[in-house]
């Protein structure tokens, strides 16, 4: 029997990746969905199903139909300032969707296993790098208590459970319909131009593929609990475009350093976060690439999407 596993909000950076992930594995049969039209540019191996995940109704429909054994949940609003500024748009994508997953799994005739991700922004910021077991303390934006509150959904369904915590996810997208940190600093410092980038901001990057890969091991190894899947580079914000820099060889007197509080964003930002890998790596084999290797995976697809 092959394994059913849905994969909501594919059409964004880490649902891409875990199709283009599962549909090399043979036991695996991919259900993607996202709201709208499939915008993969591959479109074979896998079955694609529009769904819109903040209505009940449609999650019901999709789900009732495939009845998956893993739902990997990486829909999600997660433009922290968008969500400052449309609380409800934010509420009804990460919370109130979560609810509509877990209620329909619930009543399914075969209950699966829910993934679901979160961020280290459920954090405050001021004792990173965290741990599985350190204690969030939320919510200082709109977005990280949103989040929070879906943990708190997830925890409390009693379904089987996976909360994948990740930090600043980095790769290329089909079609470039999206930017990350990474692309923005390439593509600013290609054209010459002066960028502004905090220095007081610590991250352990992650490479869209290595978060890929935890939430799979996590779906195979019928893992449960809470797991932090990040990068395992920790350094400031300033330091990865430095770093961006020197791969691609731009000018790094370019970057000019800034801190947090004179940038006036809606959202209040965790100063000092990072994830402690030991768990995942314990039980689940992860062990994502380093930065560099990042860098060079990512220059490889932008040259081969070119």
């Amino acid at each position: 029997m092959k394994k059913k596993i849905l994969i909501t909000g594919s059409n964004g950076l880490l649902g891409q990746k875990l199709v283009y992930r599962l549909i090399k594995e043979s036991n695996v049969e991919v259900i993607a969905t996202s709201k709208g039209a499939n915008r993969l540019k591959v479109q074979a191996g896998y079955q694609y199903a529009p769904m819109d995940i903040t209505d009940e109704k449609s999650v019901k429909d999709v789900l009732s139909k495939y009845v998956p054994d893993v739902v990997i949940n990486t829909a999600a609003m997660t433009n922290v300032d968008a969500c400052e500024t449309e609380r409800e748009a934010c509420r009804k994508l990460n919370v109130d969707a979560v609810e509509y997953l877990i209620n329909t799994m619930k009543e399914l005739p075969v209950q699966g296993h829910l993934i679901h991700l979160s961020t280290d922004f459920i954090f405050d910021g001021n004792h990173g790098p965290y741990r599985e077991t350190d204690i969030p303390y939320p919510p200082n934006s709109v977005y990280a208590e949103s989040k929070y509150v879906s943990e708190k959904l997830v925890e409390k369904s009693g379904l089987k459970w996976t909360i994948i915590r990740t930090i600043l996810v980095y790769g290329v997208v089909d079609f470039m319909s999206r930017s990350n940190i990474v692309l923005w600093a390439k593509d600013a410092l290609s054209k010459g131009k002066d960028i502004n980038v905090v220095d007081d901001q610590f991250r352990t990057p992650t490479l869209a593929e290595d978060l890929a890969e935890g939430c799979i091991l996590a779906a195979f190894k019928g893992a449960t609990g809470v797991y932090h899947i990040s990068g395992k580079d920790f350094m400031s914000i300033i330091e990865l475009v430095n770093v961006v820099a020197d791969y691609w060889k731009f000018n790094k007197a370019l970057i000019h350093p800034s801190k947090t509080a004179t940038l006036g964003q809606p959202a209040q930002r965790p100063l000092k976060t990072g994830f402690i890998l030991d768990k995942a790596r314990k039980d689940l084999g992860y062990e994502p690439h380093s930065f560099v290797e990042g860098l060079a995976i990512v220059d490889r697809q932008l040259k081969e999407n070119a």
